[in-house]
This record gives C-alpha cells, structure tokens and sequence, in this order.
C-alpha cells in the first residue's frame, strides 16, 4: 500500500509556499506531517518550557494547516511542539489549536501525546541500569537529575501511531525524532521500513533536500520498495544529489541513523531521477535493534546581565583584546573588594563583536574593523547578584583608559540602560538513552474534543 505525506515545511513558524501547498492537498495525501522545533537554538526553550517562535506566526500557519488538513480530510500531526517538546508547549500549541477551531467553526478531535519524564522515573531507570549514555555525555545523579527544570524524551514511530490509532484529526507531540512523524504512518500501512525511515529523514527539513531549500512543501510517496521525493514549489527540484546530501545534515554518520528501535543503512540505497523534479530511492534498510530512546535535559546554571558598549577610537580598536583583557582584570578585582564576592562566585566575559564575539578564543581569523562592539556577560548564582556587578562594571566599560597616563576616554552606549537581566542560564544536562521494555512506557496520550 502506498503511503503520500504532505510536509508543508522544515518547521512551523519559517513560513511555507501557499501555492505550493494547495498542490500538495489536491494530490490527496494521507496525512499531512510537520516539524515544530529542535535543540538548535541551545537549552532555554527546554529549560523554560517556553517556544523560541512567535505565538502569532506559529498561529497564523498552523490556521492555513489546519484548513488544508479539513480541505484533505486527513490527519495533521505536528512533532516537537513548541520548540521542546515539553508538556508546557504541547498545551501551548493545544490552546493555539483550541482558538483557532473555534474561529473556523471546526470540532476536531485532538491528541496529546506527551514526553516530559518525571525525575523519579529517571532516577528509578539509572538506578535499575537502564540509562546509557552517548558521547559526549555529563555524568549525571540521582540529586542532579532532580534539579533538571525539564526532561523528556524522543519519541518514535511507535508512539505517534499509538496517537493516530486514537482516531484524532490532529495530534500535538511532544519531543519526537524528527523522523517519527512522517514514517509513522508509511511503517503503520506496511510500506517498506527502510524506505520509510530514509524517506521521512530526506523529508525532515521540508525543502532543504531539494534545489531550492527555502521554498518549503515537500511531497514523499512510500510503498512496499521505497520512496519518491518530489517538491511542490515551482521553483525547486528534487536530484540525487541533493537528495542523498542530506543523509549529511545533522548525523554523524552519512550511512546510519539510529532512531528509537533500531537504525536506519543506506549504504546499499540507490537514488534515481524520475525527471527533472523527482528523485527514486530504492535498498534504503531497517536494522531492528534494543528499543532505547534519547533523553534531553537543562537546568538552571546561574543568572546572567549583560552590556554591550561600541569602541569606535581608532587606538582603541586596534587594541581592543588587550583593552578588554585589562578591563576584565581591573574589574574582577573591584567585584572582590566591593562586594566580597570571590570569583568561584561569578563569571565575567567581553566578547569583542567584530574581532571574537562567536568564537572568543577559538578565534584564528584577523581583519580591520571600523568599530568593535563590547559584550560584557555576568553569570552568577542569583540574578540580583548578577545585576549588581554588572552595574558595578558599567562607567568603567564607558570610560576605562588603556593606560594611567591618558586623558579618559568615552565609548559609546548603543542604548540606554546600557545593561539586560537576561533571568535564568540554562544548560544541557542530559545526552543518554533510555531502554524501555514497552514503547508507551515513557508516554501518556491525551485526547479531547475541541472547537465549536
């Protein structure tokens, strides 16, 4: 049985061809799948349980998916809602869907399937040996597992078919693979396991397996052999090329891809065009294996303020490494004498926007710079502590001499105040898997009739 899924775009929120997508639903698909998030942006949307995308955009898409999904009459499935996939954002998304139901006068019946893991349940897995880590990977406890404001875990396949098999009309989920949605339904129907996992991994990002990675709509055909890929946009192209590149994009390995269950080969996959849009992959293998899924966890590691000052004096450019070295010197020292704090207590950092704001000492490349842009960045345990300092800091990052023989000089604030609460840091404190003897194990699904 053939299986066609409709992938409007690499993930909600950036936008997708409407042209494109009205072709997609007037060929019928089976489902229509998209992507809500990623770990891309670093740990605070998992920390806070909160969407990197704004509420508005992500309303105003998933409006024109939920009336392409009533014009199909098939199942519209979103995977890592949210950004994070924590159970805060599936009820953020749930709320989203509720308005928008009520706007178009449509009574939908929704599941949530959530993947936010309770500490205990962690705790109860390492001490039952069922927790294993990947490389790189903290080393975790049972205490510092209890201080991780969110866990979840990735869902598979398994679970979004679980989620189907409720008969919902729209399924939020929480953390998945980026896989999971859009080879569920293919793997449910008997299409061909290999296929359908190396299919949804070429589909997952939208068009970014095609000529055009912009243009969004992606169409994946699966049956009992493979997969067909072809983008709907008029300006883009699926080729070999560009097809099996993306084995590339975010995976370590261009020939194997674990998901929950097993791992995908395609070292024996063949891709073939069709003609000048559509590409034909063929020998894609399931491998199947332990069932283990991924965990990803952030706590709260300190408080930040910020300041950002503009050196624009030509000598100060010029030296502006050294300049901010000193600065960070001088004003580490007064922090311990005018606060009493030692410096195990907090952290100061001037990253030089223009010389090494990304990669500070990692930096190898040198140019000439008109300006230098100066990013003070204060951590410490509390946020008013953190405020403090870099209050402390503020008319020496305006006016700190290169020497004691000059006149003062005076930057420049690009805005007043000069300085941010950023709230809480989060980090990373989770890369392992965790084995589950039964797939829902880890999962709950809830299902709710919504709308008018």
């Amino acid at each position: 049985m053939a299986t066609r899924v409709l992938v409007p775009s690499g993930v909600l929120g950036l936008g997708f061809d409407r042209g494109a997508l009205a072709r997609g639903v007037a060929q019928r698909p089976d489902i229509i799948a998209i992507d809500g998030g990623s770990t891309d942006s670093g740990p605070f949307s998992l920390g806070a349980g909160q969407s990197k995308y704004a509420r508005a955009a992500t309303k105003a898409e998933w409006r024109e998916l939920m009336e392409a999904r009533a014009e199909a009459g098939v199942p519209l499935v979103i995977g890592t809602a949210g950004t994070c996939g924590a159970d805060a954002t599936v009820d953020w998304m749930a709320e989203i869907t509720e308005e928008i139901a009520r706007e178009l006068g449509q009574r939908l019946r929704v599941a949530r399937l959530y993947c936010g893991q309770p500490p205990a349940r962690i705790v109860a897995a390492l001490a039952e040996g069922r927790i294993m880590p990947l490389s790189p990977a903290p080393e975790i406890t049972a205490e510092g597992i209890a201080a991780m404001s969110n866990i979840v875990a990735l869902a598979g396949a398994e679970q979004v078919q679980a989620a189907l098999a409720t008969g919902a009309e729209i399924v939020i989920c929480g953390r998945t693979t980026d896989t999971a949605i859009i080879s569920a339904l293919p793997l449910l129907r008997g299409d061909d396991p290999g296929g359908a996992w190396h299919g949804a991994k070429i589909a997952e990002c939208g068009a970014l397996c095609s000529t055009n990675p912009t243009s969004g709509v992606i169409q994946v055909l699966f049956d009992a052999t493979g997969f067909t890929v072809e983008p709907l946009a008029e300006t883009a192209a699926c080729t070999p090329h560009s097809v099996s590149a993306h084995m590339l994009y975010e995976n370590s390995d261009p020939f194997v891809l674990h998901e929950p269950g097993g791992h995908l080969d395609v070292r024996e996959a063949r891709y073939r065009a069709l003609n000048g849009r559509r590409v034909r992959v063929e020998g894609s293998r399931w491998v199947p294996g332990r069932y283990t899924v991924k965990l990803e966890g952030a706590r709260i590691a300190g408080y930040q303020s910020t300041i950002l000052a503009i050196l624009r004096n030509r000598r100060y450019v010029a030296n502006a490494r050294l300049w901010a070295d000193k600065l960070r010197a001088a004003m580490c020292a007064r922090i311990e004498a005018k606060m009493g704090l030692q410096q195990t207590e907090f952290t100061l950092e001037f990253r030089l926007i223009g010389i090494d704001g990304a990669l500070g000492v990692l930096e190898t490349r040198q140019g000439d710079p008109v300006e230098v842009g100066v990013l003070g960045i204060v951590t410490a345990a509390r946020q008013d502590v953190a405020t403090d300092i870099v209050k402390l800091i503020n008319p020496f990052v305006l006016h700190y001499p290169l020497s004691e023989d000059e006149e003062l000089p005076t930057f420049a604030f690009p805005y007043s105040p000069a300085s941010t609460d950023r709230g809480a840091l989060y980090e990373f404190a989770l890369n392992h898997v965790m084995a589950l003897d039964d797939p829902m194990a880890a999962f709950r699904i809830e299902v709710s009739e919504m709308g008018a």
